[in-house]
């Protein structure tokens, strides 16, 4: 299960959020986006917003604000039919499943529940928001271990062909990456995605946002929580389009936004070394690899089918 790790910028207030974005705060209570029989209205956009620049470190900006908004809406949508699937499979998420995703929230950021639920009000950050997010992700996770994880089956030949490509690669380098992964939803979504991914690279290499926290908050890999960890890669792993980047990064850079046949992906090399047999992983390390892989296709797939066959209607965009 993916929980949102804060670390919580307490100069951004919700106040200010209004204030420079007043288009979105003039019908805080009107809807925005309708999701089958749900509705979001513009409050839950004008909180989650602030929660997003808070959690992220990016500037609270117009332009950033303006860059977020799509993103902001797909997140809120994408969270509205997690939850109705659940719903539909009478997956249900209690109060405390909600206490308990809470305090894994809290422990991440070294504080009580108490101490971090006081942060956040001090900081003027509305907490339902942030237990709408838990909410949806517990839901999800329930979602996907009850329906697509037992599809999700990892052979012994899968695993000894995975070892023998690392093995012919010994002697080779190997990169420590990171990513950020932004796949658009629609080819309405390809603009807003790209425009996005261009602007978050552009606030990482200005130092205004560490890739660690923007990760968590935008990427939707399965590392996204570890801040985009991918772990040891050597060439050949990848995407055609991510290995041939990978070559050219150096240790320490960020790619500019790649794209790939999935969406947009931006590369953190924290490390390079040389391939040595006693760095390749075991055979049980490589089927949880295996496995993860095809389950975070299985769920993009999943949601994608879903977001398709749901009545969407966008009222911000009329």
């Amino acid at each position: 299960m993916r929980i949102l790790t804060l670390f919580l910028a307490m100069a951004v207030f919700v106040g200010e959020m209004a204030a420079s974005f007043p288009a979105l705060a003039a019908r805080s209570e009107s809807i925005a986006v309708v999701v089958n029989e749900d509705a979001i209205t513009m409050s839950d956009v004008n909180d989650r917003m602030a929660l997003i620049i808070a959690s992220s470190g990016l500037p609270n900006k117009k332009d950033v604000q303006e860059k977020l908004l799509p993103q902001i809406i797909g997140s809120l949508v994408e969270e509205q039919v997690r939850l109705q699937e659940a719903r539909r499979l009478d997956l249900n998420v209690s109060p405390e499943d909600i206490a308990q995703g809470f305090a894994a929230v809290a422990q991440q950021n070294n504080m009580s529940v108490e101490e971090f639920r006081s942060m956040i009000t001090r900081g003027g950050l509305n907490i339902r928001t942030l237990e709408a997010q838990i909410r949806a992700q517990i839901a999800w996770s329930k979602v996907v271990q009850a329906k697509l994880r037992p599809q999700v089956i990892v052979s012994d030949s899968d695993v000894d062909s995975y070892l023998e490509r690392l093995n012919n690669n010994t002697g080779k380098p190997e990169y420590l990456v990171s990513e950020i992964f932004l796949p658009p939803a629609s080819a309405q979504e390809e603009s807003d995605m790209q425009q996005l991914a261009h602007k978050l690279v552009q606030e990482i290499r200005s130092g205004q946002a560490p890739f660690f926290k923007v990760a968590q908050q935008f990427s939707q890999s399965a590392g996204a929580s570890q801040g985009g960890d991918l772990g040891w890669i050597a060439q050949g792993q990848l995407q055609r389009e991510l290995d041939d980047a990978l070559a050219h990064i150096s240790k320490g850079q960020v790619s500019d936004p790649i794209r790939s046949a999935s969406g947009y992906h931006i590369l953190n090399v924290r490390d390079q070394r040389l391939i040595a047999a006693e760095n390749l992983p075991s055979r049980e390390q490589v089927r949880g690899v295996i496995g993860t892989q095809r389950l975070e296709r299985l769920q993009q797939r999943y949601l994608l089918d879903l977001k398709s066959a749901a009545f969407i209607e966008n009222r911000l965009a009329q």
